[in-house]
């Protein structure tokens, strides 16, 4: 198998040239022993990688083994370690093959990030410096690249596996892991200081509404409430602000629906994770290099109108669409889901009647609020806290108009008392003792509503 996929046993002269020549660009002032040590193991890798790359036939590596490959690998680092003359702890020797294999078949130096499972971000400011966030915290890690070329690289490889890409004419670009996981990746010129890259890490296993609960992000009177609102098919809109975990949350909720509903999705990249076997999932697509050939949420969300949808879900409203998505909630399709950036429940109403100003055609306000009243029923508002908690702020109905005022009543809001001293945010989600006006269509649904507490001492 070996000499299957093995090309050579020397690397070119030239290609030791380059390499000879990219590591004496590789220069700090006065490095620390810690740093030096770093270069110094990045240059070997590199070198190694080369290396590799020259001799493994990389058409059938798919088809080999992932134990014989590792062999394989093994056996040629080995061969190149001793022909420069460079012992290694077997320690050292292993981490260096598992590296090396991210390189070949993964992401390089963001494999053991991504299969950290503590890790939700990972953020990569230029080659030099990459931080992550667990539990709401961001620290540095010791983790870099190369140098630019090795993370735009990785950022090409990224992208590509799903159809983007990203160059000077598109120096940004939204993508996706296989996983779900949300890519955001912008280069120069737009990134000044070189390329940078955002990665949002979804759980393996997507949390539950009853997960929800037990974390602390809502009480479970608050979480009985939304599984009757989602069964009852009405209207949500989930808020808040960046990271604050609205997909989670949209996700969550989504797990209600009936297995026998025909749910289709919309997004910019997909990375919903719903449980129904019964989902089309719609994506939308960039211009291609010729400017043309984009498909916005809009013409999906128009689409979707035509493929007879139970329930529509748009993973988040940015623009005209959201003028399509009132129509569908307007329209019989009860039960439709999406999320919108905004700081309060009621910015999100102001935030939703702006965007559907945007496809510029002369409506007046009254009849656009006039559509939000009717069409949407509840806005779950989400908020990230200073100690790096996410939770549900308030829960709230839409009850109508008085005016030309949308007319909205909170069921649930979490309210702060102060911080501890270690920084967590105290407070206690309660219900306010109103009782919600969608009650009867709950109950027509058939849902139970005895675990729903509505009273303000017992929420």
């Amino acid at each position: 198998m070996f000499t299957q996929f093995t090309r050579s046993q020397k690397p070119s002269n030239g290609a030791v040239v380059e390499l000879a020549k990219a590591a004496a660009t590789v220069t700090a002032p006065e490095p620390s022993p810690q740093e030096a040590e770093l270069v110094a193991r990045l240059e070997l890798k590199s070198e190694l990688h080369d290396v590799l790359l020259e001799r493994l036939n990389l058409s059938v590596i798919d088809k080999v083994q992932p134990e014989e490959l590792r062999r394989e690998v093994a056996t040629l680092v080995s061969q190149v370690l001793s022909e420069r003359g460079r012992p290694m702890r077997a320690e050292d020797f292993k981490q260096l093959i598992d590296e090396l294999l991210d390189e070949v078949l993964g992401f390089g130096p963001l494999e053991p990030l991504l299969a950290d499972p503590t890790v939700n971000d990972i953020l990569v400011n230029t080659h030099r410096s990459v931080y992550v966030e667990r539990a709401g915290v961001l620290e540095k890690t010791r983790v870099r690249f190369r140098d630019e070329k090795h993370l735009l690289r990785i950022i090409d490889k990224i992208v590509s596996r799903v159809g983007r890409r990203v160059d000077e004419s598109t120096p940004w670009v939204d993508a996706r892991l296989e996983d779900g996981s949300r890519v955001n990746a912008i280069i120069r010129p737009c990134a000044i200081d070189g390329p940078s890259m955002s990665i949002r890490k979804f759980a393996r296993h997507p949390l539950t509404m009853d997960r929800l609960v037990e974390v602390g992000a809502m009480p479970a009177a608050a979480a009985a409430f939304l599984r009757g609102v989602v069964e009852a098919r009405l209207n949500v809109l989930i808020s808040g602000g960046t990271g604050s975990g609205k997909t989670t949350m949209l996700n969550a909720m989504s797990s209600y629906i009936g297995k026998r509903e025909r749910v289709v999705t919309i997004e910019d990249a997909a990375e919903l994770q719903l449980q129904q076997e019964h989902v089309v999932r719609l994506e939308t697509r960039p211009p291609g290099p010729s400017g043309t050939g984009a498909v916005t949420q809009r013409d999906l969300v128009r689409n979707a109108l035509r493929m007879r949808p139970d329930r529509i879900i748009v993973g988040e409203v940015r623009g005209a669409e959201t003028f399509d998505m009132l129509q569908a909630m307007n329209t019989g399709h009860d039960g439709s889901m999406t999320t919108v950036h905004a700081n309060t429940a009621r910015d999100a109403l102001g935030r939703i009647e702006q965007m559907v100003t945007m496809i510029g055609l002369d409506f007046p306000v009254s009849a656009i609020r006039s559509q939000m009243a009717s069409g949407l029923h509840l806005v779950v508002q989400l908020n990230r806290l200073s100690d790096g908690s996410r939770r549900v702020m308030s829960i709230s109905e839409i009850t109508g108009m008085e005016g030309e005022v949308i007319t909205m009543q909170d069921i649930f809001v979490f309210r702060r008392t102060g911080v501890s001293a270690t920084g967590a945010v105290l407070g206690e989600f309660r219900a306010t003792g109103i009782r919600p006006r969608c009650l009867p269509q709950l109950q027509a649904a058939g849902i139970d509503l005895r675990q729903m507490n509505f009273t303000s001492d017992g929420g």
